[in-house]
């Protein structure tokens, strides 16, 4: 089967953020033509992310939460225990589609998986996420080097919401955000995660999956 229809989903729980990038640019780095995609599941410690332009006055009161400031496009965003963070490492070269198809594919993923649960949600032109009644569900950030992506999305599943009050989401200022256990009446988490693995792989074209739960040679 050709490399670009295989992919690596690997679960790797709940990680310290700044390890986790570390990974994600040293895989990229260290990448060629013969490297398989890979997706990699999990979940932060509380952390807020500045993308590389962002605007530190997005940055309100973040009290005793760290912030790292990072080399994915947007703006300010913040991760925690019961959000699920996906990060896509794909050569889109040889996917042959650009990040603008790439975040197309990530939302539509995202609307079909709440549709699955009875949730109307939408994206938005001026402002790349999915959205469930005006209020964020799921941010998108992402940086592509030689042609590869890292970095990826971020649903809300069952998180602490208050440490968005902290800073101007997405660079938006008074922007709702919201989660998925509001708009449920049930949640598992890991049922959440399998569908959207699944749903992720068969809209990116992939027809061969092979699941891991660790990076060898690293601390994540």
């Amino acid at each position: 089967m050709a490399l670009s229809e295989q992919i690596v989903v690997r679960d790797l729980g709940l990680v310290e953020y700044l390890p986790a990038w570390q990974a994600m640019q040293h895989f990229t780095a260290a990448r060629d033509d013969n490297t398989v995609d890979e997706i990699w599941l999990l979940e932060h410690h509380p952390v807020f992310t500045q993308g590389h332009a962002g605007d530190a006055g997005h940055l309100l009161s973040t009290g005793d939460i760290p912030v790292v400031q990072v080399d994915r496009g947007g703006q300010v965003t913040y991760h925690g225990p019961g959000q699920l963070v996906v990060y896509l490492l794909l050569n889109l070269r040889r996917k042959k589609f650009g990040v603008k198809e790439l975040v197309a594919r990530m939302e539509a993923s995202i609307v079909e998986l709440l549709a699955h649960y009875g949730v109307d949600a939408y994206a938005r032109a001026d402002a790349p996420g999915v959205y469930v009644n005006d209020a964020k569900i799921c941010s998108l950030g992402l940086r592509v080097r030689k042609g590869c992506s890292f970095h990826g999305l971020a649903f809300n599943l069952d998180m602490d919401l208050e440490p968005f009050n902290r800073i101007n989401p997405c660079g938006y200022a008074g922007m709702a955000v919201t989660r998925l256990k509001n708009l449920v009446d049930t949640l598992d988490r890991e049922s959440v995660k399998d569908l959207l693995t699944e749903i992720l792989v068969k809209r990116l074209d992939y027809n061969e999956r092979t699941n891991a739960n660790s990076l060898e040679g690293t601390d994540v």
